[in-house]
């Protein structure tokens, strides 16, 4: 029954929104989300899983490393507001996409970087971007890049989770960090 509430809820939120979306994974979702729940032309954006066949995972089973999903956001957004490559300028900046199945204190497979992309254009779009990212690193990025597959929604409790959870340790070491940081380098960008 929670399974399919929570997909009513995500159904109903998102069926008023534009078709434009894309799939991002940069370690933590809950990071993620609060990063892009700030930026202008994005209308919705949907925490939860993807990657494996392992039909509806749990949180606990991801976060064990048990499905083979990565942790991702799905991102609703106006392209006539914002363009895929800002959207993927803020995403490559707010993780390190030359670490392999790491984000900081995060480690396992489910918060390597990835995108799934939804058509030809997406990804030739992803591949310049980090084709011309590509100088300003080191290391080579590792972002896995797939055609989308079967995003499966968080349950409630992991939706809007910054926004609901400013206070507790994790929100406020890691992700209120990141939205000051975007604050400072994106501001003509943000909401």
């Amino acid at each position: 029954m929670k399974i399919v509430t929570t997909l009513l809820f995500i159904v109903l939120s998102v069926s008023t929104y534009s078709q434009d979306s894309i799939i991002l994974g940069g370690g933590c979702f809950w990071c993620v989300e609060a990063v892009f729940e700030s930026i202008k032309g994005v209308e919705h954006v949907v925490a939860g899983y993807s990657g494996s066949d392992v039909i509806n995972p749990t949180y606990k089973e991801v976060c064990k490393g048990e499905t083979g999903h990565a942790e991702v956001v799905q991102v609703y957004f106006d392209s006539h507001q914002i363009s895929l490559t800002e959207l993927l300028d803020v995403f490559f900046h707010i993780h390190d996409p030359t670490t392999p199945n790491r984000q900081g204190a995060d480690i396992g497979s489910q918060y390597r970087s990835i995108i799934f992309y939804n058509s030809v254009e997406q990804l030739n779009i992803i591949v310049s971007v980090i084709d011309k990212l590509q100088t300003q690193y080191e290391n080579s990025i590792v972002t896995e890049l797939r055609e989308s597959e079967i995003f499966y929604p968080a349950d409630l409790s992991h939706q809007d989770f910054y926004q609901n959870n400013k206070n507790i340790g994790y929100c406020r070491a890691v992700i209120t960090p990141k939205l000051k940081m975007l604050k400072n380098e994106y501001q003509l960008i943000l909401k």
